[in-house]
């Protein structure tokens, strides 16, 4: 497969950024100035599993990352593929000029943080306090230790998430999104059949 060189954030008629085809869209919560906001970020990773946390890279600029300073919390929002739209329109607006929440009807709930927004309607909702910011040129990455985590009940599959029910969307470098696709493998299985051996010796540091 022959390869060429290209930039490693190449533009597309807009912000650079790097190439990982998929990235999953969300949206984050924030109290700003006592008032609950919403931004669609596709830039949003884990960051540990013991205790969990989960990261976003936010501009600088953004109206939600002053709530996130002010409050030292924010919330993760998954949303499924029916809120496609007023996902993409809390990309386009800023919250310093609209009331996002009153222009999608968004059912806004809050856990025992007490100031981390949360949207009734997405499937997934995480509460977290913030653990580090660290600014990186462009953006900034902030770390939040997740505090707690609700979830549909509908979306659960003998009492686990089931990501089909879910129904997450990732924007991509075509600046498109899409929808989950097709199951190709089994995690942590479909790649035993190179080097069963090998395989079952890390299998079982799993299962302890």
């Amino acid at each position: 497969m022959s390869k060429i060189k290209i930039e490693p954030a190449p533009g597309m008629r807009g912000p650079h950024f790097p190439i990982l085809c998929g990235h999953p869209t969300v949206l984050v919560g924030a109290d700003v100035d006592g008032k609950p906001d919403f931004a669609a970020v596709a830039w949003v990773g884990v960051a540990a599993s013991s205790p969990p946390a989960i990261a976003i890279a936010l501009q600088p600029h953004r109206y939600s990352l002053k709530g996130i300073r002010q409050n030292m919390t924010f919330s993760v929002n998954i949303p499924s593929t029916d809120l496609v739209k007023e996902t993409d329109y809390c990309g386009l607006v800023s919250g310093a000029k609209a009331d996002k929440v009153k222009d999608c009807g968004f059912k806004v709930f809050y856990g025992k943080l007490g100031n981390a927004p949360l949207i009734e309607q997405c499937p997934v909702n995480h509460a977290c306090e913030v653990a580090a910011m660290l600014p990186l040129g462009s953006h900034t990455l902030v770390v939040g230790r997740i505090v707690e985590t609700h979830i549909s009940e509908e979306c659960l599959t003998d009492g686990r998430p089931d990501i089909g029910k879910i129904r997450p969307f990732f924007f991509t470098t075509s600046r498109k999104y899409h929808a989950l696709g097709e199951v190709i493998g089994d995690a942590f299985k479909t790649g035993s059949t190179i080097n069963p051996a090998k395989a079952e010796e890390t299998l079982k540091q799993f299962k302890k």
